[in-house]
């Protein structure tokens, strides 16, 4: 994954925020929130995972898919059987 170093601290970033995201939605339910508000809070957690997942996935289309300096088919075929493995299982 070394592809992600240029956009690593963003990443990390991210991960971060999502971080304080799911912590919030903890202090709700311990101080008793409105469900709506929980609701609210965990629809902005999964909007966020969302995001980040769309960046690693297109991250991983084009160093490990789309490069033209993959020339060994297998190479390629190898990433795009790994992409296609997490997405079944992100869409479950």
């Amino acid at each position: 994954m070394t592809h992600l170093a240029h956009d690593h601290s963003k990443l990390l970033d991210r991960v971060h925020r999502i971080k304080g995201q799911v912590e919030g939605i903890e202090r709700a339910f311990i101080r008793e929130k409105d469900c709506a508000e929980i609701m609210r809070q965990i629809a902005a957690v999964r909007g966020a995972i969302n995001g980040l997942m769309g960046e690693v996935v297109v991250d991983h289309i084009r160093f490990h898919v789309t490069d033209p300096g993959i020339t060994n088919p297998d190479q390629r075929a190898k990433g795009a059987s790994e992409l296609i493995e997490v997405i079944q299982k992100y869409m479950k």
